[in-house]
This record gives structure tokens, C-alpha cells and sequence, in this order.
């Protein structure tokens, strides 16, 4: 139930004192003018308007003092801004989120609103109850963003409001209430408001066959979870990708490539359509798919190219289709061409098991004058940052330990087992090492935790008595492999799993380089691409995206966002350098599945979707400003309409 909070802004009841001078006023006595009068009767009347002259006795049946001072009292307090607590659910700083990810653009029938268009209706009539209220407009899509400050300025709020728009990424609820939560720490927070279709990244069943969300973030308020209706039926691409069919080594650039794109439906109803391909601009291919409730579908096209080819894949729906963003993928097909091997002319065992490998050219010091410029593969026993003159995106070093690790590795001497290998790393898929003998032992320093390699960065792969024998580190520009013992002081050049091992790094190389296979670009961001050092580039994108990045020592141009679907192209410029297509490829977004509970990390205080509006903190002051002017045009209406009076 609504209760009495106070005034907004008190100290204006210093207005009141303007009472005061109306009262004045009206103890002035009135000036008569002399008038010699015929009969003595009228003498009754003059004595009884003497009396009401005096002192408290004037105010008697004068209606147009009490509406000047009914007037003059509601301007003041509405001036005062008083208002009515909403109850419980009402906060002086009220945070709402509003999910504007990819699902957020379905509709529910043809031409209808988009679930953003109800979110931002629903929002606009919360601004319109919120003051005094502050609110914090928040946009949560792949990332949280705050829109606004704390504010009570409904031009302020309803201009963030308009600009928001649908982002074609999947929903991360997670930044959204981290943000709120920050927000919780620097002011007072009681409630939060989330307004949203449902759609979440982290969706389980529950016992009741209804959708849970779970979100790892404690909350310091009380999460209001308004769900929006559900959309109508849809069908979009979830997964477009191709795989070679042959081992690389065309001469001719010819490939031949099998190419899939998997199609999901709603989990509202069944739909129905087809799958176009196009290449290069023509139709080359369609296929039919029907979908029952929830289900997927996989597709196979099979395309000839030479040289590089662009492909999309486009659904042209038989009935209504809910969300269109997800209708078309693209996917950017490699030249057909040998892989670029580096391997040290040292290392007669790595080339030894590079020979029968087909697609491959290794190159070695004595190949110098003939070498490429930057290679697929490097097989070194020297460190990447010791041999500069040779570029490339993976690297394998044998019998090295990294700099960084120095003082926390040592090589020592004594032979070594091997006592635990991650055989679900690409590297080591189908290598056994139990029986591998070591002659050297890669130790680790008093102190040492596994932690610690972590933390700088390294995955260990495979762990001996004494330390780790095998490290991986990741980054944007670079995946390396490192050998901490000397494979020719072991008997792994003698096992079978020593070519598996080089045939597994050459498999890792083609799928990093696109010689193998290729899938589509997601949105969010776009994956890391090497171009020329220290160089200005201008990404334009969708919906007038023009921004201008910059490449690093490394050449990688790495976390360019891609929140809408469409065609991305660097230009160094004016020159078109490189382009990507990017898609939504989300099978949660195209599944249009709607979450009706929340589960924080405390599970007591899950929180289920709600129907019913914000109960918000109420003004009076426009009531107050009202009866004002109406008391205002009554008092005009009474006391200026025409005088009625006895006829002579």
C-alpha cells in the first residue's frame, strides 16, 4: 500500500509567507464615497458592512479570498514537489537493463513491434512514473553499457531511450548485473529493474520443463525480472562452415570444398523453407527444410572454386519468420596452395617426418634465397624472438626454454618419465607417451606451482617426474609449442607417435591458416588478422560503421567489434586490404527460447519473470498545479460573468 514520503524540495515553504501580504489586503477597509440617501433604511446595511470590515470578520462568505488563497496554496506545494512512496518495490536509484541483443528484433506477426519496441514502451511509461525517482538506463547485449547517469531528466532518459537499437549478438545478462552491481557500491540501491525477452546465454531445463537462466554474480538488490511476450515462430543459420575435400597441394588453385550450414528452429512451432547458396554473386545451389519445434538440421553443399571465393547462405522462409537477422551467413573461401614449412636443418628427425606428408614445402638456411616471406609453420630449436628473419603464426621449439621461465625451469641431468599428458590437446591427440624415455630432466625451482605458469600465460600439456616437459602459449598473433627436452636425447623420434605428432602440428597449422577448414565469422568481434606492422587501417561496416585502427609491432589487427550483421572491409586508404562477412551463428538467439527464472549464485534468491509494472515512487505536484488552474478559471468564470440585477 502507498504511504506519505514528504516533499521533494521543502525549503520552498518560505513561499507560504506570500499569504500574508493576500491577507493584508483584505484588512484594509474600503474607501465610500459621501452620498446624501433619501431614507434612513439603507442605515442597516452600512452598520453591518462597518462589521464585516473588522478584524476577522471580513473573511466571512468571501469566496474570492478563499479561491485566491485555495490558488496560492497549490502552487506552493506544488512547487514543494510532494509524493507518495511506491512501496516496496520503489528505489531512489532505480538501474534498468534493457537487453538489446539479437533476439530482442523478433516480432510476434507481420509488420508488428519488435521486442525492443515493447521494452522501450514499457520503459518510457517507467520514466513517465519515475520522479522524483533517479534511473540509470542500462543496454545489455554481448557487453553491458551504461547509457545514462542516475538522472530524474525525462529528456535526458527519453533521449538515450530513442537511440537505443537491436545489436545482432547473443545476450551476456552477466556484464549487465555486474554493472549494476558496481553501481550498487558507489550509491544506494534497493531494486533493479531487467527488462528482456528471456533469451539468455546460460539456459537449463528445469524439473518442470520450464527454462532457467544462471548467471554467476551475487546480487546486492532485488532483481525485478520484467519478461516480455514471446515472438512468433523462426528458422535461422546457427553454423556455416566447409571443409576441403582433398590434402592441399593443388598446383592450379582448383578445390573442391564440402560446405554446411546448420539451420535450427524456435521452440514456439515448426517452420519450413529453403537454403540458398550463392557464389560470387549467383545462386548456385538450394535446398528444402522443415523443422519441427526445437529441431536442427544439417545441410551439404559441395562448391568448385579457384582462387578466392565468397560465399552466403541465405533462407527464404515459407511462412511467417520472426527474426530476420539470422536469414544469412558468409563465409570466405582460401586459395588452394601448399603449406609453408619452416624446419632447422638440425632437427633430421622432424624432416624426416615432414617428407611423406602431401601439400607441405619445407624450407631450411640453405632454401634462403628461395624462402617466402612469412611462413605457415616453424619448427625451430632457437626462440621465436631470437630468429626475427622468420615470420609465422605457429610456432614448434624443440629443447628451449622460454625466457620468461628461467628461473623457474632448469634443465638438469638424469633421465625422466613422463607422468601425465592432456590427451585431449591437439598437439597430443592419438600420442602416447608413457613409454617414452627422457635423458634430460626439465626441473622445476623450489617454490614452483603449476599456478605460476598459468598465470604467465602457458598451458602445460604434459608433466614428467620432476616438471613440465611440454608448454603451450596463445595469443592473437601466435600460437607456440614448446619441447623443454632435446627430442634426439629421448626415444620419441623412435615411437609412432612421433609422426602423429608432427602430422598433428601440421593439421593445427592448416585450420589456424584456413587451408582446411573454414567457418563463419560470428559477430562480436572479428577474428585477429596479420596485415603490415604499424599501419593505419580504416574498418566500414554495416549501418555506417567507420572507424580507423591500427596495427602493432606484430602486424595483428585483432578486436575490431562486429555487433551487426553484414560485410566488414579493411581498407588501407582507399584500397580494400581484406573483408569478412559476419553473422549471427547463435543457436540460443535463433531458438528465441525465453527464460522464466533467474538463478544467481545464491539459488535462495532466484528470481522469476513478472508481468505486472514497477510499483515507482508517485509525484502529486502536477495534481497540485491542476487544481490551481482549475480553481484559477472557476474564479474567472464566477466573478467575470455578466451581473444580473433588478429591473427599474
Amino acid at each position: 500500500m502507498s504511504n506519505w514520503a514528504g516533499f521533494l524540495a521543502p525549503s520552498w515553504v518560505w513561499l507560504f509567507l506570500l499569504l500574508i501580504p493576500l491577507l493584508i489586503v483584505y484588512f484594509l477597509k474600503l474607501k465610500r464615497p459621501r452620498l446624501e440617501i433619501p431614507s434612513l433604511v439603507l442605515w442597516r446595511s452600512v452598520i453591518n458592512d462597518q462589521r464585516v470590515n473588522s478584524p476577522f470578520q471580513r473573511f466571512k462568505r468571501h469566496l474570492l479570498l478563499w479561491l485566491q488563497l485555495l490558488i496560492l496554496c497549490s502552487l506552493i506545494l506544488a512547487v514543494m514537489q510532494p509524493f507518495f512512496r511506491g512501496g516496496p518495490d520503489s528505489s531512489e536509484n532505480l538501474p534498468v537493463l534493457i537487453d538489446c541483443s539479437a533476439s530482442m528484433a523478433a516480432r510476434s506477426t507481420e509488420g508488428g513491434p519488435t521486442r525492443l519496441d515493447l521494452a522501450r514502451k514499457q520503459v518510457e511509461e517507467l520514466i513517465e512514473r519515475a520522479l522524483p525517482n533517479r534511473i540509470c538506463l542500462i543496454a545489455v547485449d554481448s557487453t553491458a553499457r551504461r547509457l545514462t547517469e542516475f538522472s530524474n531528466n525525462k529528456r535526458v532518459l527519453r533521449n538515450a531511450l530513442s537511440k537505443l537499437e537491436v545489436r545482432d549478438v547473443p545476450s551476456n545478462l552477466e556484464d549487465g548485473l555486474r554493472m549494476a552491481q558496481a553501481l550498487a557500491r558507489r550509491t544506494h540501491v534497493s531494486t533493479a529493474v531487467l527488462i528482456s525477452d528471456g533469451n539468455f546465454y546460460r539456459q537449463d531445463g528445469s524439473s518442470s520443463g520450464e527454462t532457467i537462466a544462471t548467471v554467476d554474480v551475487e546480487l546486492p538488490f532485488e532483481l525485478r525480472y520484467d519478461r516480455l511476450p514471446k515472438a512468433g515462430p523462426n528458422i535461422g543459420i546457427i553454423a556455416f562452415n566447409a571443409r576441403r575435400q582433398l590434402s592441399v597441394g593443388g598446383e592450379k588453385g582448383d578445390s573442391t570444398w564440402d560446405v554446411f550450414v546448420r539451420v535450427s528452429g524456435s521452440v514456439t512451432s515448426g517452420t519450413s523453407g529453403e537454403v540458398v547458396l550463392i557464389q560470387a554473386g549467383q545462386e548456385i545451389d538450394r535446398l528444402p527444410v522443415s523443422l519441427d519445434v526445437g529441431e536442427s538440421q544439417r545441410l551439404v553443399f559441395q562448391v568448385e572454386t579457384t582462387g578466392n571465393s565468397s560465399l552466403i547462405a541465405r533462407i527464404e522462409t515459407n511462412d511467417f519468420d520472426a527474426l530476420a537477422s539470422d536469414n544469412e551467413a558468409f563465409l570466405d573461401l582460401p586459395t588452394s596452395r601448399k603449406l609453408l614449412v619452416w624446419c632447422d636443418s638440425g632437427l633430421e628427425s622432424f624432416r624426416h617426418a615432414l617428407e611423406p606428408l602431401p601439400g607441405v614445402t619445407v624450407f631450411s638456411a640453405e632454401d634462403e634465397a628461395n624462402q617466402p616471406a612469412m611462413f605457415d609453420l616453424v619448427i625451430t630449436s632457437a626462440l621465436p624472438e631470437s630468429r626475427r628473419d622468420i615470420e609465422s603464426r605457429i610456432y614448434l621449439v624443440v629443447g628451449q626454454i622460454p625466457s620468461d621461465l628461467v628461473t623457474m625451469v632448469s634443465i638438469e641431468e638424469g633421465e625422466v618419465e613422463v607422468v601425465d599428458w592432456q590427451r585431449g590437446s591437439r598437439l597430443l591427440q592419438h600420442v602416447g607417451l608413457a613409454d617414452v624415455q627422457i635423458a634430460e630432466s626439465p626441473t622445476k625451482a623450489a617454490g614452483v606451482r603449476d599456478q605460476d605458469f598459468r598465470e604467465l600465460g602457458y598451458e602445460i600439456l604434459a608433466t614428467g617426474n620432476a616438471g613440465p616437459l611440454v608448454l603451450a602459449q596463445r595469443s592473437p598473433a601466435r600460437t607456440t609449442y614448446f619441447l623443454l627436452f632435446q627430442t634426439d636425447h629421448s626415444t620419441l623420434p623412435y615411437r609412432i607417435g612421433f609422426p602423429v605428432l608432427v602430422k598433428n602440428c601440421i593439421d593445427i597449422t592448416l585450420h589456424e591458416v584456413g587451408l582446411a577448414e573454414v567457418q563463419g565469422q560470428p559477430t562480436r568481434v572479428l577474428r585477429a588478422r596479420t596485415l603490415d606492422s604499424n599501419q593505419n587501417y580504416r574498418v566500414v561496416g554495416p549501418r555506417g560503421i567507420d572507424r580507423q585502427v591500427r596495427t602493432g609491432n606484430d602486424g595483428v589487427l585483432s578486436g575490431i567489434p562486429a555487433p551487426f550483421v553484414g560485410r566488414y572491409r579493411i581498407l588501407d586508404g582507399g584500397q580494400e586490404v581484406n573483408s569478412v562477412g559476419a553473422a549471427v551463428l547463435n543457436a540460443t538467439e535463433s531458438s528465441l527460447v525465453s527464460a522464466v527464472q533467474i538463478v544467481p549464485r545464491d539459488k535462495e534468491l532466484a528470481v522469476s519473470a513478472s508481468t505486472q509494472p514497477i510499483d515507482t515512487d508517485r509525484p502529486l505536484w502536477p495534481t497540485l498545479a491542476l487544481i490551481a488552474f482549475v480553481v484559477l478559471l472557476i474564479e474567472w468564470w464566477y466573478f467575470q460573468r455578466k451581473a444580473t440585477g433588478i429591473t427599474a
